[in-house]
C-alpha cells in the first residue's frame, strides 16, 4: 500500500506514509491554511448568525494562487468578450463572489485542517516508529480528496501550469532546476489524489 490509497472495509481509505511524506503533506496543508487566511470575525453583537450572513469580497484576489482557488464565476478566461459583455461578466462575478467566497474559503479551510489533524493524530499514535498507515473515515476521505485538489491547484499555479503540455515539460526539468522539488511534490500529490479517487469510486 505504499504511496497508494486503498479501500477500508465499511468505507474510507488507507495509505502508508513515511515520516518525510507526513511532514511534506502537513507543511503544504499549513501553508494553504495561511494563504486562505482566517474566517471572518464574529459580529461585535455576539450574534452567531452574523457570520452566516456576512458579505464576502467582491473583487478577485490579487494573489495568483488564490485567484486559481477562487476564480470568477462568469467569463471565459481564454475568451476575449466585447467591452460591454466583459463589464457585465465582472458585475455578475462580483455579486456571486460577495455571497459565496466566505463559504468557499471556510470549506477549503476545513478540508486543510482535516488533513493537518489526521496527520497529527497519526504522528502521535505512531511516535517512535518509521511512518504509519493513515486510516480515513468516508468523510475524512472526501476532505482529503478536496484538500489534495486544492494543494495541486496551488502548486500548479506557482509553477504556471496551464495545460497538459506544461505538465509534460515538467518531467524533463533538470535536477538542478530550483522548481524541481515543487514539481516532484505536484506529481506525487497527483498520484495520491488519483489513487484516492479510484478508491472512493462505487
Amino acid at each position: 500500500m505504499p504511496g497508494q490509497f486503498e479501500p477500508l472495509p465499511g468505507g474510507g481509505a488507507a495509505v502508508a506514509l513515511d515520516d518525510v511524506e507526513i511532514s511534506i503533506i502537513r507543511s503544504l496543508a499549513v501553508q494553504l491554511l495561511e494563504l486562505i487566511g482566517p474566517g471572518p470575525a464574529e459580529d461585535a453583537s455576539g450574534d452567531p448568525l452574523a457570520e452566516l450572513f456576512a458579505e464576502g469580497p467582491s473583487e478577485p484576489p490579487s494573489d495568483p494562487v488564490l485567484r486559481r482557488l477562487f476564480p470568477d464565476a462568469y467569463g471565459d478566461p481564454e475568451g476575449t468578450p466585447q467591452a460591454g459583455e466583459a463589464e457585465e461578466q465582472r458585475a455578475y462575478s462580483a455579486e456571486f463572489r460577495r455571497y459565496t467566497e466566505n463559504d468557499l474559503r471556510a470549506g477549503k479551510r476545513d478540508n486543510a485542517l482535516a488533513v493537518v489533524r489526521t496527520l497529527d493524530a497519526l504522528s502521535s499514535a505512531s511516535a517512535g516508529e518509521e511512518g504509519a498507515v493513515l486510516k480515513l473515515s468516508p468523510q475524512e476521505s472526501q476532505q482529503w480528496l478536496r484538500a489534495l485538489n486544492d494543494l495541486r491547484l496551488a502548486i500548479g499555479s506557482r509553477l504556471e501550469i496551464a495545460d497538459e503540455d506544461d505538465t509534460d515539460l515538467l518531467y524533463r526539468l533538470p535536477d538542478e532546476d530550483p522548481r524541481k522539488p515543487m514539481v516532484m511534490a505536484y506529481l506525487w500529490l497527483g498520484g495520491l489524489q488519483e489513487s484516492l479517487v479510484v478508491t472512493l469510486m462505487p
